[in-house]
């Protein structure tokens, strides 16, 4: 599991992952560089306030995408969320850019595809449910045959799958109504959000999202160890 900030940790995606079974091993990339081969059975790439390409600002990025690129080659099951997920498009040839629609904070509605059928993360979850969102950079363009699987009103791109196990998300599953408060107050108002309206909101939608996200990631679990 790659960390890109400091502020961006795993929470509880972590914890569900250690419950289902797996030993799982938190590289900081601000502090630690990244391995330069996989040596896993999966791989996580968590956000941050970075493109996947911002090597100026972020110099452990090309070593994380690197990883990506032998995960997609290895069919080596995968899950990118926000930068992640982006990491993921673009490696696979999709386009990412920055600051681009209108951006998402809070407690959002997730719309799930049709294409959802039969995928092995988001097959029979509501086709409705609440995440977490904090992004103004987004996906503009999927990799070519990547399967769209899920969308809102501002960001069509919200999950996707590439191949047979790699899943990109923009929204956040490991993120809890309490991370919110952490934000800056300013730069949300700036956007047009108030902080403590996304916190409400969030803490009002959690008993209902929490356990659709575990069973996503508990079955992501169940692709690792399958695979």
């Amino acid at each position: 599991m790659i960390q890109n900030t400091p502020s961006s940790a795993p929470r509880r995606l972590e914890t569900w992952l250690t419950e289902a079974g797996l030993d799982v091993t938190v590289v900081k990339g601000f502090e630690t560089p990244p391995p330069d081969r996989l040596d896993a059975d999966g791989l996580v790439v968590l956000g941050g306030g970075y493109l996947p390409d911002a090597d100026d600002r972020a110099p452990w990025l090309p070593a994380t995408r690197s990883l990506v690129e032998q995960a997609l080659r290895d069919e080596t099951p995968v899950l990118g969320v926000c930068l992640g997920g982006q990491m993921l498009a673009q490696v696979a040839g999709g386009v990412v850019k920055g600051d681009v629609g209108a951006p998402e904070n809070g407690s959002t509605p997730i719309t799930l595809r049709s294409e959802c059928g039969g995928d092995a993360l988001f097959d029979g979850l509501p086709q409705t449910v609440s995440a977490i969102e904090h992004h103004v950079d987004a996906i503009t363009q999927l990799p070519p045959d990547a399967v769209w699987l899920a969308q809102t009103e501002r960001c069509p791109y919200q999950a996707f799958r590439v191949g047979p196990v790699a899943w990109g998300l923009q929204f956040h599953p490991e993120i809890t109504a309490d991370r919110i408060l952490t934000w800056d107050a300013e730069s949300l108002a700036a956007q047009g959000f108030d902080r403590a309206e996304l916190y409400e909101t969030a803490m009002a939608d959690e008993p209902i999202s929490t356990p659709v996200w575990h069973t996503l990631v508990n079955r992501f679990a169940d692709t690792i160890k399958a695979a």
